[in-house]
Parts: C-alpha cells; structure tokens; sequence
C-alpha cells in the first residue's frame, strides 16, 4: 500500500505533512535500523537516475511535496563529499545545515540540508525552482547502512518568490494611500471652516500633492528598473 492507497482511505482535508523530527526520528531512523515502517509510504530512489521533475510520478504521493529515500554516493571513494549530478544537471548545498531536535529530550538527532537544483554543469549551471531538504541522522553509533538519507522536495514557482517580495510593496503603498487620503479630508475640512486657517490649509495641500507627485515618480523608476 501506498501513500496514494493510504491517502484515499483518509477523510477529505488530511494529508501527509510530517515534521522535521517525525521525519527524522520515525521514518529515517527504522529505515536505517531495519525496523518495520508502514510499507510502501516512501520509495527509494537513485538520485543519479532521476530527474527532480520526474520525482512527483515515483514518490507515492499525490501533494506539492514529495518524500523519498535515497542512498548518498560518496563523489570519491577516500572523501566524504556526496555525488549529486544527475544526466541534466546537479544538485547544490545552499546555506548551513540546521539542526533536527528531539522534541522530548530536544537533543540533536538529525541534520537538514537545503539543495537547489540546476540545469546544464557546474559552474555554468542555471538555477531551477526545484529544492530539496536533505535529512540525515547524528548520532555517534550509527547502525548498517548509515548512509541512508529521506529527502523531502518541492517546487518554488517564479510566482511566489514574486508574490513575497511585492506584498510588502503593496501594503506599504496602500497604506501610504490611505495616509495621504485621510490628510486630505483633514485639511480640506480646515481650508473651510474658517478664513484664518485658509492660507495654512493650502500650504499643506500643495505639500502633500508633492509629496504624492514625487512617490508616483519613484515608485515609476522602481519598476522600470525592475
């Protein structure tokens, strides 16, 4: 059975969405200890052979993630580097690896990378949207087949990274909006309540359309940059 098999016999609304520590501490430890994990609800994979974008058809799940065991290759025989290509591109650590606590005792029981994958060969490889977090156990007495890693991964589209860095534009210009709006009733209501406060009301008007005219010229440069 698998995780599709599993996921239809559950009620609308559930799905499969481990924590890190979960990860590490149920499913990667009794992979590598032999223990018995609920069969077939992760797949092993080569990563050598498969493509990221191939990954959602042989990693038993039907979600926006995509979980999986792999065995890490040693790049050479003497070292401790990992052999990440694949036959389009390769796979890069990004960032420092962070640490996977034990939510009980909250010791160290695990490691997680971030890879990127890019197209084409080092170091002219193009950046995808495909990530990768890499888990590995820590321990100082690791049993058989301790090079085992689960791998969790999923697609960043150009459209969320674009979503993220406009939302706070967005909110910052409509509140700016607002502010300027709410001045402009403020003053408006001054400009006619009475003759002394006339010359002064206008003088802030004209303050704040050029204010107004010189924020909509930045925000027209900013996007032309862009």
């Amino acid at each position: 059975m698998g995780l599709r098999d599993i996921g239809a016999t559950l009620p609308p609304g559930f799905r499969f969405y481990p924590s890190d520590n979960e990860l590490v501490c149920h499913y990667l430890y009794k992979k590598i200890a032999n223990e018995q994990v609920l069969k077939g609800t992760l797949v092993e994979i080569d990563l050598h052979t498969c493509e990221p974008w191939q990954l959602p058809e042989v990693a038993k799940l039907n979600a926006n993630e995509w979980y999986f065991f792999s065995f890490r290759d040693r790049k050479y025989a003497t070292g401790f580097r990992t052999n990440r290509a694949t036959t389009s591109g390769y796979w890069k650590a990004t960032g420092k690896d962070r640490m996977v606590l034990d939510p009980t005792t909250e010791e160290v029981v695990g490691m997680r990378k971030t890879l990127v994958f890019y197209r084409n060969r080092a170091p002219n490889g193009i950046k995808t949207g495909w990530i990768m977090h890499e888990f590995r156990l820590h321990t100082p007495h690791l049993p058989p087949k301790e090079e085992w890693v689960l791998c969790r991964v999923f697609h960043k589209s150009k459209e969320e990274n674009s979503a993220k860095l406009s939302s706070p534009m967005m909110l910052e210009t409509s509140s700016t909006h607002h502010a300027h709006e709410t001045a402009y009733q403020h003053i408006s209501s001054l400009s006619t309540a009475t003759p002394t406060y006339q010359s002064h009301a206008q003088c802030l008007l004209n303050l704040l359309q050029y204010n107004s005219h010189q924020e909509n010229n930045s925000n027209e440069v900013s996007s032309k940059v862009r």
